[in-house]
């Protein structure tokens, strides 16, 4: 939660940030430019903030994702744009900061009551389908979401994200480890950058790459050769 609350911070940084023309930029997200990620983001940091947000979102991507079919969390991301269509910039950085504190409460709350308890359904990766945990979503997946994201407005708008070892180099040292594991073979990895660092496994070849540019490889966003095919969830 200490990872959470900075990376709101930073979020809510990174929005306020962004100039008059940012907010129509297109992103590597195709069918969103800034302002429409930004609503994403916002509505994924209201998600956890209680079980009756979580039902309510829920309860309206079903309906989205019946509709439209394809992978269930397209209705939930859905869902979180729609219902802030009419927002404003100045809105949507107000609606990040109010989401902040309730965000991190809720996901603190749940996760120390149901962390083990597994998600409803599974999650494509790799592959594969594969069974979360509430935790796993909770204390990972929705701090690594809008990391990943701040990774997004700065490639789109080509302004600089805020990066520092005690806390981006936290989440990418988590993020290899997870690749590492996902991919079990021998690996070394060097990666620059105030997030980046070095990771060793058995003897390879070393791999050198900056430690965003790697991240984006292996969420899906860049093409990946070798054990950077491994895609890691964000």
């Amino acid at each position: 939660m200490t990872l959470a609350r900075t990376e709101h911070a930073r979020t809510v940084d990174a929005l306020r940030a962004l100039g008059p023309d940012d907010w129509a930029r297109p992103t590597s997200c195709p069918e969103w430019d800034v302002r429409q990620l930004a609503c994403h983001m916002v509505g994924m940091a209201e998600f956890p903030s209680s079980p009756i947000e979580i039902a309510r979102q829920q309860r309206k991507a079903s309906a989205v994702h019946a509709r439209r079919g394809g992978p269930a969390v397209d209705g939930l991301t859905q869902v979180q744009v729609d219902e802030r269509a009419d927002w404003a910039p100045d809105q949507v950085v107000l609606g990040a900061v109010r989401a902040a504190p309730r965000s991190v409460r809720g996901r603190r709350w749940i996760s120390a009551c149901a962390g083990r308890a597994p998600l409803p359904g599974t999650q494509p990766v790799n592959g594969r389908e594969e069974s979360w945990s509430v935790g796993y979503l909770l204390r990972t997946i929705l701090t690594r979401d809008p990391w990943m994201h701040r990774t997004d407005l700065s490639a789109a708008t080509g302004r600089p994200m805020t990066l520092t070892p005690d806390h981006d180099g936290v989440i990418v040292d988590d993020v290899v480890a997870e690749w590492a594991e996902r991919h079990g073979r021998p690996y070394q990895l060097e990666l620059t950058g105030p997030a980046g660092g070095s990771w060793r496994r058995g003897d390879a070849e070393l791999m050198t790459l900056d430690a965003v540019e790697f991240c984006r490889i292996i969420s899906g966003r860049g093409i990946g050769v070798g054990l950077l095919e491994t895609q890691v969830p964000f």
